[in-house]
C-alpha cells in the first residue's frame, strides 16, 4: 500500500507523477510545435534551441552528482527548485527563440540537479534485489502523466482551436508550466534522513573471483548501451511532432492522441516487461523490447499508410521505453550508494547532452535529405547501442526475495534464484 512505503519512495512517485503530468502539456510536441513555428519552420534551429538544455545540463550535472553523494540529496534537491523555477518563469513569458533559449538553459540546470539526485534518494531508499517492481511503478506513473498531458492538451486545442498556431500553442503551453511549478514543491520533502541503510546497498560476491570483476563490468555496459540509445533517440524524437504534421497533415488533437496513446501503452509495457523479466531475465527482457521497437522504426522510415504509421509508432514508443525501469534497476543494483549519485550523472548525459546534441545532428539529416533516412540511421545506432545488453545476460542475477544477509543480498556465483 502506498502509505507503507519509505517516506521518499512517496515522495519520488509523487513528483515522478506531477512532473511529468506538466511536461506532457508543455515540453513534447507542443515545445517542438511552438520553437518551430517561431524559427520560421528551421528544423536545424529547432534542433540548435532543443540542445540548450542538455548543454547546459552537462554543465552542472558532475558537480550535482559528486555533491550529492558527498554530502546530501536532499540539498541539492532543494537548491535544484531555483533553477527549476526560473526556467519555468522565463519560459512563461517567452515570446522569442532567444528567451526559449534561456528558458530551456535553466531548465537543463534544473534537470541536472534533480536526475541524479533524485534517482540516487530513490535507490537508497528501496532495498537491493527488490527494486524492478517499484521502479515499473514509476515508470507507469511517468508515462500515465505524460499520457493525461496530451488528453489535456487535447480539451485545450478543442476549445481554442485545432491549428498548429503560435498563441494557440502558447496558452496550451501556460496551463503545462503552472502544474510543472506545482511539482517542484515536492522537492521540499526529500529526507536523506528517511534513506534506508545498507540492505539499499549494492550486491556484495561471496566469491571475490573473477566473477567479482565480471560484475563491476555491468554499470559500464548499462551506461555505455544507454549513451549510444541517447544519441539515436535525440536524432528523431523531437521530430516526430513535425513529422506527422509535415508529411501525414496531422492536426494538433489528432497528434496529441497518438502522444497520450504511446505513453500509457508504455506504462503498460513496462510493467509487462518487468513480470517477464522475473522469468526470464532483465537482460533478455531489455533485448527482447528494444530490438521490435526498432523494427517498428524501421517500416516507419517507409512511410507507410496512416493507420499502419500510428500502429507502429505506438509499438515504437512503449517498447523501446518499456526497458527503462529493467535498466535502471540493473544499474542501481550494481553501484554502490556512495558512487550513486555520480552514476546517475553519467545516466543523465545519455538524455541530455547526447540525446540534445543529436537533436541537432537530426535537424540537419532532415533539411539536408528527408525524414527516411534520419529514421533508418536512428534504428542503425539503436541496434548498436542494444547489441551490449546481451552481454549482461551471464553476468545480471534474476531478482531475489531471500532474507538479507548482514544489510546485503548475497550472491554466490552459482546462485540460482527464485522470480517474484
Amino acid at each position: 500500500m502506498f502509505e507503507d512505503l519509505n517516506r521518499n519512495v512517496k515522495s519520488t512517485l509523487i513528483f515522478t507523477f506531477v512532473q511529468a503530468l506538466g511536461r506532457g502539456i508543455w515540453l513534447g510536441n507542443v515545445l517542438s510545435a511552438f520553437i518551430f513555428f517561431l524559427a520560421d519552420e528551421s528544423h536545424t534551429l529547432l534542433g540548435w534551441v532543443s540542445a540548450s538544455t542538455g548543454l547546459a545540463m552537462t554543465l552542472i550535472v558532475f558537480p550535482a552528482g559528486a555533491f550529492a553523494d558527498k554530502y546530501r540529496r536532499d540539498w541539492v534537491l532543494k537548491d535544484a527548485m531555483i533553477f527549476g523555477i526560473l526556467g519555468l518563469g522565463v519560459m512563461f513569458f517567452a515570446t522569442s527563440i532567444v528567451l526559449v533559449f534561456i528558458a530551456l538553459i535553466f531548465w537543463g540546470l534544473f534537470q541536472g540537479m534533480v536526475q541524479p539526485s533524485l534517482e540516487a534518494i530513490f535507490a537508497d531508499s528501496i532495498a537491493s534485489g527488490r527494486r524492478s517492481g517499484l521502479y515499473a511503478t514509476k515508470h507507469l506513473l511517468q508515462q500515465l502523466g505524460m499520457a493525461f498531458g496530451p488528453a489535456i492538451n487535447i480539451a485545450l486545442f478543442v476549445y481554442l482551436g485545432d491549428k498548429w498556431e503560435l498563441s494557440i500553442l502558447q496558452k496550451v503551453m501556460w496551463v503545462g508550466l503552472s502544474i510543472s511549478f506545482l511539482s517542484l514543491m515536492v522537492l521540499a520533502f526529500f529526507n536523506d534522513g528517511d534513506s534506508m541503510g545498507q540492505e539499499s546497498d549494492a550486491f556484495k560476491q561471496e566469491d571475490e573471483s573473477s566473477t567479482l570483476t565480471s560484475s563491476k563490468s555491468v554499470p559500464y555496459i548499462v551506461v555505455l548501451s544507454n549513451l549510444i540509445i541517447g544519441v539515436g533517440a535525440g536524432m528523431t524524437i523531437r521530430y516526430f511532432p513535425i513529422f506527422f504534421y509535415e508529411i501525414y497533415d496531422m492536426a494538433p488533437v489528432l497528434v496529441n492522441l497518438i502522444m497520450g496513446g504511446s505513453f500509457v501503452l508504455t506504462g503498460l509495457f513496462g510493467l509487462l516487461t518487468q513480470r517477464y523479466s522475473l522469468e526470464k531475465g532483465r537482460p533478455l527482457a531489455i533485448f527482447l523490447v528494444q530490438s521490435i521497437a526498432i523494427l517498428c522504426l524501421f517500416f516507419i522510415s517507409f512511410y507507410p499508410p496512416m493507420t499502419v504509421l500510428i500502429v507502429l509508432f505506438l509499438m515504437r514508443g512503449a517498447l523501446m521505453n518499456a526497458s527503462q525501469p529493467l535498466s535502471r534497476s540493473i544499474l542501481m543494483d550494481y553501484i554502490p550508494k556512495k558512487n550513486r549519485g555520480k552514476w546517475n550523472s553519467v545516466q543523465a548525459i545519455a538524455w541530455g547532452l547526447f540525446w540534445n546534441t543529436s537533436v541537432v545532428i537530426g535537424g540537419y539529416l532532415i533539411e539536408l535529405y528527408d525524414y527516411s533516412l534520419t529514421f533508418r540511421i536512428t534504428a542503425l545506432v539503436y541496434t548498436v547501442g542494444t547489441l551490449p545488453i546481451l552481454l549482461l545476460v551471464p553476468l545480471v542475477k534474476n531478482e531475489d526475495l531471500a532474507p538479507i544477509k548482514s544489510g546485503y543480498i548475497s550472491i554466490s556465483p552459482s546462485l540460482s534464484v527464485s522470480n517474484d
